[in-house]
């Protein structure tokens, strides 16, 4: 007889306990006390990815670096960057695909992504949407002077344009100038 109690009390705890549980299921789990359900939010709208015309490879290696900003002082800082060779900024490959830089206002090299836009413009930035406020995009590039300008209009302000001017592989010894021997008097 008390097999036969203990055999009905569990066919009447068991349903009870799995409507509990599946009660619990239905909680807002930030606030437990809360009646009414809501759905979680959706999803952040995902972001159109395009191929940037400029790759990771193009621009790894060494460069002299400047900056300016006005447009009249462009010529004259390609020349000091040219000139800043003997202490390059270093451009290398990250392992996501991507290129490691220094971004603004910090001294830790990080990943960046070479992104392309709907409008045809390149960016160099952390993350995979084009444009963002940490973003440089990039003015020109010819292989050999790179321009860019950070998006952000108050880091903008700051850093002005860069200017970056490739290298000669290390260990390329730079060639000197001949110079000529004046000519002689007039006689």
């Amino acid at each position: 007889m008390v097999a036969l109690c203990r055999f009905r009390s569990l066919a009447v705890l068991i349903p009870a306990a799995l409507l509990t549980l599946g009660g619990c299921a239905s909680l807002n789990i930030n606030n437990p006390f809360a009646t009414d359900y809501s759905p979680p939010p959706p999803p952040p709208p995902s972001v159109q990815s395009f191929p940037a015309s400029v790759h990771a490879e193009d621009i790894v290696g060494r460069w002299g670096l400047a900056s300016y900003h006005r447009e009249q002082d462009r010529a004259r800082t390609e020349v000091a960057a040219r000139g800043q060779c003997t202490q390059p900024y270093i451009i290398s490959r990250s392992p996501s695909g991507g290129v490691m830089m220094l971004g603004h206002d910090n001294p830790a090299v990080q990943d960046m992504a070479l992104k392309g836009s709907a409008d045809g413009k390149n960016y160099i930035g952390p993350g995979p949407a084009p444009a963002s406020a940490d973003d440089r995009e990039v003015v020109s590039f010819d292989g050999r002077v790179m321009i860019l300008r950070w998006v952000d209009p108050e880091v903008a302000g700051r850093y002005g344009n860069m200017v970056l001017v490739r290298c000669a592989p290390e260990g390329t010894a730079r060639t000197a100038r001949v110079r000529r021997p004046p000519p002689p008097p007039p006689q």
